[in-house]
């Protein structure tokens, strides 16, 4: 129930038909009886920062997800970046500070870290791959790397979004091993689709499957359907995965750190989750 009292998170983005986020925290926070909702607002990127200046003049709003096309416009948005969000170029979480401030932090890479950690893989001296320099690719990356990857594959068709996160990560990680410009999977433990293919109907798969080793752990952030055609190719070739969900399920315990609610565990918030596909 939505009353005078509640408490707002807007989830920010554009367009908002592959939200999921609302299907888990608003059943946990009516789980827990906090009275907090998160709502999807559809922001085309032309009038975005206008509207999340004035989205932080209201009283009730505490936060904001940020997702597609956001995350690396926020950056400059905020008076103050998590190193995180600093590494990855982008930022997919907004506080609201009781001064007035903003303070921007990321936890898509957190999130999927935490997921492969959950599934009993190692990243500490793993070679990894993350086709997708973007928000949450960038993210993906600067977390493998401070979990202690030996190496990184980074892969964008924007070649200055590659150069840009390498320029960062070997600022913050110069024993870090990269290369860059290819998404060829072979030789790689790790493999990440971090781009959007697989979204709409009919996409490319990210990069050639049949490259990748059976014994490599292959992760996927789209999160439109469950099992999408990489992850499916992946598995025909006999890969553990990771689904986009997971890395959503296993952030949001440090999301609702951040915004002062009470957190919970991955498996908490999959019991009272509403997500259908």
């Amino acid at each position: 129930m939505i009353d005078g009292n509640t408490i707002l998170i807007a989830h920010l983005g554009y367009p908002t038909t592959t939200f999921k986020a609302p299907l888990i925290y608003n059943p946990y926070f009516e789980s827990i009886g906090v009275n907090a909702v998160v709502m999807p607002m559809a922001v085309e990127a032309d009038v975005y920062p206008e509207v999340l200046a004035a989205l932080f003049r209201l009283k009730n709003i505490r936060g904001a997800l940020v997702t597609m096309p956001h995350k690396v416009t926020t950056t400059g948005l905020v008076d103050e970046l998590s190193t995180a969000a600093s590494i990855a170029g982008s930022c997919n979480a907004v506080l609201l500070r009781p001064d007035g401030t903003l303070r921007g932090d990321m936890f898509d890479g957190e999130g999927f870290v935490r997921g492969v950690l959950r599934k009993g893989r190692q990243v500490a001296g793993a070679r990894a791959l993350v086709v997708g320099s973007g928000g949450v690719g960038a993210a993906i990356a600067a977390s493998l790397a401070g979990a202690g990857a030996a190496a990184l594959g980074l892969f964008d068709l924007n070649s200055a979004a590659v150069e840009g996160l390498a320029r960062r990560l070997r600022a913050h990680y110069p024993a870090l091993a990269l290369e860059l410009g290819t998404r060829d999977p072979e030789g790689y433990d790790i493999v990440v689709n971090a781009t959007p293919l697989g979204m709409n109907e009919g996409d490319p798969l990210p990069m050639d499957v049949s490259r990748i080793a059976p014994e490599s752990f292959v992760g996927e952030v789209v999160l439109k359907s469950e099992v999408t055609p990489f992850l499916a190719a992946a598995r025909a070739r006999g890969c553990q995965t990771q689904i986009g969900t997971d890395m959503l399920f296993e952030q949001i315990p440090a999301y609702l750190e951040f915004f002062g609610f009470p957190t919970t565990t991955p498996d908490n918030l999959r019991a009272v989750a509403q997500i259908s596909y």
